[in-house]
């Protein structure tokens, strides 16, 4: 039950002894602020980390074509390799199940006009897939399907900027724009978590670009994503396995590094892995070696206290106190002063990381912040240490004689 003179004593004693109330609390604060600041900065590097990455799907491969750097097979050195519809079907042919996703990209400069509002944007010509790979959110309408590529269709999806440029407020969807003199039906809008570059984009048929810029059947990137069954090192010798088989197809040597190139984001995926392990193995130490500086800063002051209250109890001991009332005073003291300078140092801590957040973007620290159990843990940690630095001394010096501590100096 509450015992307001219980209360009304330790507010008494705390009063009476500010400096060391005050160092308490501050090695209390301070280890849980300190610590609140380090995790704070570690989950804004995993959030940096995590930004690079949200934009595509995490199992993404990237395959791009440039000059042969070396001759081989009875071929010249400064080709250039043109990926076409054949390397896209080659890929949904060989690697059946394997692949998850597929889309080609073909890449083209346009110029966008309605109704005398007019801008340039690029045009991505993709297949359905690429919704997927791109992790584009349609905000309104739909994506491109395979009927529109069957049939060449002039449609097009456009990003929610292009909209607002073009558009305004205003419905966009069944609206036939003009992309340098053809004219286009939209069908559907997006956005991306890409940011404003990726909302500025539009998409149409593959099939349709081939087409109309050129009839050709030239593709500018391939873009998959593999099963996500497959672990890191799978994925990773399925890159291997990829690079191989279109350096075969298109004649260039094996240790050709330029002629095709392919990003696989399991590769980034792994050292991501292994250096965030790395990160939080390091801030769990620093943050632990915190709390025990922390802990055992409580302990040497509760000893101090203990002992320089010796008298004092001896008087309450004399006066009828039992050990047990001593104990528990001091235990109460203990925990009342941890878990307030605790809240104020979680606070100061939080309060802190929202302070310097923006600024520390320099830095590449994104939305620095942490969870609440790890620091409500913390503090728990804190209180229970306090509580033992109490109980520990408070034992011994309820336990000795009256007359022992009296005559104590």
């Amino acid at each position: 039950m509450f015992d307001l003179d219980r209360w009304q004593e330790i507010f008494l004693t705390l009063r009476k002894n500010k400096l060391r109330t005050a160092l308490s609390g501050f090695t209390i604060a301070f280890a849980i602020l300190l610590f609140t600041l380090l995790f704070g900065i570690g989950n804004g590097l995993k959030h940096t980390f995590e930004n690079e990455f949200k934009d595509d799907a995490a199992n993404a491969i990237f395959i791009y074509s440039g000059k042969t750097t070396k001759p081989y097979r009875g071929l010249q050195s400064g080709r250039r390799i043109q990926l076409k519809n054949d390397d896209y079907q080659m890929v949904l042919d060989a690697f059946d199940g394997k692949v998850q996703y597929l889309s080609a990209r073909v890449y083209k400069g346009v110029q966008a006009t309605y109704k005398g509002e007019q801008n340039s944007y690029e045009v991505r010509a993709v297949h359905p897939d690429h919704q997927f790979l791109e992790r584009t959110e349609i905000d309104e309408g739909r994506f491109i399907n395979q009927s529109d590529l069957s049939a060449r269709a002039k449609v097009i999806v456009i990003g929610k900027l292009v909209r607002e440029d073009l558009f305004g407020q205003r419905n966009a969807i069944g609206k036939v724009i003009n992309l340098s003199g053809i004219a286009y039906t939209i069908v559907g809008v997006f956005s991306d978590d890409g940011g404003d570059n990726e909302e500025r984009f539009i998409y149409m048929p593959v099939s349709t670009a081939q087409f109309v810029y050129g009839n050709t059947d030239h593709i500018n990137q391939l873009n998959l994503s593999y099963n996500p069954a497959m672990d890191l090192e799978e994925a990773i010798a399925f890159g291997n396995t990829l690079l191989s088989r279109f350096k075969d197809k298109h004649d260039i040597a094996p240790r050709d590094q330029s002629a095709i190139r392919i990003n696989n984001l399991a590769e980034a995926n792994k050292g991501v892995n292994q250096f965030m392990t790395a990160l939080n193995l390091i801030i769990l130490f620093i943050g632990l070696g915190t709390l025990v500086a922390g802990i055992i800063g409580i302990s040497n002051i509760m000893v101090y206290i203990v002992r320089e209250r010796t008298k004092e109890l001896g008087i309450r001991k004399a006066l009828g106190a039992t050990p047990r009332s001593i104990i528990g005073m001091i235990m109460l003291e203990s925990v009342f002063v941890t878990s307030i300078a605790g809240y104020i140092g979680l606070l100061l801590g939080v309060l802190s990381l929202r302070a310097i957040g923006d600024s520390l973007e320099a830095y590449w620290i994104v939305d620095p912040s942490v969870e609440n159990y790890v620091i409500v843990g913390a503090t728990i940690i804190l209180i229970i240490a306090g509580t033992l630095a109490g109980f520990l001394p408070a034992k011994r010096a309820a336990g000795i004689k009256p007359i022992e501590a009296l005559n104590d100096e």
